[in-house]
């Protein structure tokens, strides 16, 4: 016998499946307007500063963009392995990577809960529970933190004065211990997460253990970082070692991530790694790197976040048919 349809609750599930495109379609036009409004004056800039002599080399180039992809993929394994800590469900590498890379998308929106909340969202798709997905997002950013202030420390120490090398190394130090002292991190932890949206757990269960694991997890990503700009900085046939250039990556990605209303730290960022790379490269040299990095890690990450995020429309879609 044939089951009997309500037309009122087709129309009804119809019109949510539209809206839901709809508003699918407004959020990938707005994430790529935002995106494409940072970028454009970077292209202009690099285009204006890139000496005529300029050489490019393209095999260091690629192998850097495959380096850089390999830091961001890595990230959203830890990610995943995160949330297996925290009490969550097992997330396949291949799930984990995709929900982090297209909740990245959120961090060229202006304010630093955006890849939180989407991170929350998608991974709630993924059988993750939202509270666990909110509580490994927070952790992940405050440890990777950590991590970059390591890989950066050489970079922060040159800077300035005797006083300011000594507050470098300082607050360095503190920021390590906070992850590994789980008394001190505990507290910190549950302040910073009522200011992240969406639900989060009562208590996280974090050891010394974990904590020093996910720092040398996020340590060794910022490595990864620190390789994949000095491979880019050889490509741009420019001078300067890796350790010198590499550090200074990560020291101006701490600085711009604190100042919270700059947009995957745009400005900040870009001042800071010029004040470090200026006496290595000297500051046309300098200014060529900055403003070629910021393209570059904003077209190796949005360019597979982007699939990633078409693919999963796609399937969507094609599981409600």
């Amino acid at each position: 016998m044939a089951q009997s349809t309500d037309p009122g609750q087709d129309r009804a599930g119809s019109a949510r499946r539209v809206f839901k495109v709809l508003a699918q379609l407004a959020v990938t036009g707005l994430v790529t307007w935002l995106i494409l409004e940072r970028l454009g004056p970077g292209l202009s800039e690099l285009a204006r500063t890139a000496p005529r002599q300029l050489e490019p080399r393209w095999g260091w180039i690629t192998a850097s963009c495959g380096m850089l992809a390999t830091g961001y993929a890595f990230s959203g394994w830890i990610w995943g392995r995160m949330v297996e800590d925290l009490g969550g469900p097992a997330v396949s590498a291949s799930d984990a990577i995709r929900t982090y890379m297209v909740a990245n998308l959120g961090r060229y929106v202006p304010g630093k809960i955006w890849q939180i909340a989407g991170l929350a969202l998608l991974a709630r798709a993924r059988g993750v529970p939202a509270p666990i997905a909110t509580a490994a997002a927070v952790v992940g950013q405050a440890v990777a933190l950590a991590g970059a202030m390591l890989v950066g420390l050489p970079a922060l120490g040159r800077g300035g004065p005797d006083l300011s090398r000594w507050a470098a190394v300082a607050a360095t130090i503190g920021v390590v211990t906070v992850v590994i002292v789980p008394k001190v991190f505990r507290p910190l932890l549950r302040l910073w997460l009522r200011w992240a949206p969406g639900e989060t757990p009562e208590e996280v269960p974090i050891s010394a253990l974990k904590g020093f694991r996910w720092l040398a997890l996020y340590t060794l990503n910022w490595g990864g970082y620190a390789l994949a700009f000095w491979m880019l900085v050889r490509g741009l046939s420019l001078p300067g070692g890796l350790f010198d250039v590499g550090p200074a990556f990560a020291a101006a990605y701490v600085l711009g991530y604190v100042v919270l209303v700059a947009p995957a730290g745009l400005g900040v960022r870009e001042a800071s790694m010029l004040t470090f790379l200026a006496p290595i490269m000297g500051p046309s040299g300098a200014t060529l790197a900055v403003v070629a990095a910021r393209v570059w890690t904003t077209v190796v990450e949005v360019v597979p976040a982007g699939a990633f995020w078409l693919s999963g429309f796609g399937r969507a879609r094609h599981g409600r048919t």
